[in-house]
């Protein structure tokens, strides 16, 4: 499992990372600062996040935002298929194409979400999927690194999890507005701003009342929550990769109040940021052992 990996380590230079992977046992509450999507083949077992245990069925594909945290618990002979993208190549424009924004963005930052988010699949979907993933590991593991032919398998899996959506929904939403397209660039260029939403509307020229119905249609989130996100996923990559101290993380991402910092990082991560730094560390402490 890619349980307590960082970006740097686990995708060696690259944007993509994949593996499949048989559980007898359970892996530990965990963090890491990538996105991963997990793809659940035959076996038992349950997922825990911070809104409790789920049991686990084959199809369930599980997408993790970075700065999230979960768990895998009871797994008998489960297999899981990890796919995994490191932030950089998160943040290209992959929210652009409707049904990769609605599996990578919206639903798992969707309120109460707290960056997971589970997908349903057809068990033989999901058996396709893990057998993409599995020859994406077979090329990463080949001397010969042949980069398109892996991006076609990442491109194989995310599209096998975006059909498994409601299609119509999806398609009712063929183009992100540029206004929304212009105030996510800059939220996610500077979130540490003290942004308000009648400067992001001037900006755009729209009215800010506008702007906001625009965002709720196409992210579904305001143009403030959606800054909350990202300064959260920032901060959880601080807390995890840093030694700041606590309070200076959250100036860095432009939460400059300490209080109000631990009270939003835990509204969206669900986590205080001293629990989530000690419970990176304790799992990192466990990885370094059993090398």
């Amino acid at each position: 499992m890619v349980a307590t990996l960082h970006a740097h380590a686990l995708f060696a230079g690259g944007p993509i990372w994949g593996g499949v992977h048989h559980l007898t046992a359970g892996v530990e509450p965990h963090t890491h600062d990538f996105l991963e999507i997990a793809i659940i083949g035959p076996g038992g077992g349950s997922h825990t996040t911070s809104g409790g245990d789920r049991p686990l069925r084959h199809g369930d594909a599980i997408v993790v935002r970075p700065g999230a945290w979960h768990a895998f618990r009871d797994c008998a002979d489960l297999t899981v298929a990890n796919c995994c993208l490191s932030a950089d190549a998160l943040q290209a424009e992959l929210y652009r194409l409707p049904m990769l924004r609605r599996l990578l963005w919206t639903d798992p930052v969707s309120r109460g979400a707290r960056g997971v988010a589970v997908r349903p699949l057809a068990p033989s979907d999901a058996d396709e999927a893990i057998e993409q993933i599995r020859l994406l590991e077979r090329d990463l593991e080949s001397v010969q690194r042949r980069p398109g032919r892996m991006l076609g398998r990442l491109i194989t899996v995310l599209g096998i999890l975006a059909d498994g959506g409601d299609l119509e929904h999806d398609a009712l939403e063929s183009t992100v507005h540029p206004a929304v397209a212009a105030t996510i660039a800059r939220l996610e260029a500077a979130p540490s701003e003290q942004w308000r939403l009648d400067d992001l509307a001037r900006a755009v020229n729209l009215d800010s009342a506008y702007l906001g119905r625009l965002f709720g249609r196409y992210i579904g989130l305001t143009p403030l929550n959606f800054l909350a996100r990202v300064r959260a996923e920032r901060a959880a990559t601080l807390l995890a990769n840093s030694a700041l101290p606590v309070a200076r993380v959250g100036a860095a991402v432009g939460w400059d109040d300490p209080t109000y910092f631990a009270r939003r990082f835990r509204n969206l991560v669900g986590l205080t940021p001293t629990e989530y730094r000690r419970r990176h560390r304790s799992s990192t402490a466990m990885e370094t052992f059993a090398e």
